[in-house]
């Protein structure tokens, strides 16, 4: 088991890893929208904040020296799931691949955060 951490991506707010990786899979924490340049949300809206997560997702995938392309499902939260067209009009953009992916609605995501994202990666 290897753990993956990057100061490009934010850092982990609690007990957890960024990502660890086992066998060839990437089992990558949800990202939620923190610049990691000043350890905060600083996007107000649903696309900087999706743009966010992807940019972190994105950078937790280099660190891991994949990218989106060795994504195999993701799973993405929503504070708002009135919020899914534009949520997915970001998405789109960076997991070209189309991996499987569950979105679903929640009641509160950490920092007050709009959105979150986990991925599964695969060297396979």
């Amino acid at each position: 088991m290897k753990i993956i951490e990057t100061k490009k991506a934010p850092a982990a707010v609690g007990p957890y890893s960024q990502a660890i990786e086992i066998d060839g899979l990437l089992f990558a924490s949800g990202q939620i929208a923190i610049n990691p340049e000043v350890g905060k949300i600083t996007a107000s809206d649903i696309e900087g904040q999706a743009e966010q997560c992807c940019k972190n997702v994105g950078a937790i995938l280099a660190a891991a020296e994949m990218d989106f392309s060795n994504v195999v499902k993701t799973t993405c939260f929503l504070a708002d799931i009135a919020d899914f067209k534009k949520f997915n009009a970001v998405y789109e953009k960076y997991f070209v691949s189309k991996p499987a992916r569950s979105c679903v609605a929640v009641k509160d995501l950490p920092l007050g955060a709009l959105c979150e994202i986990e991925i599964v990666g695969s060297r396979n």
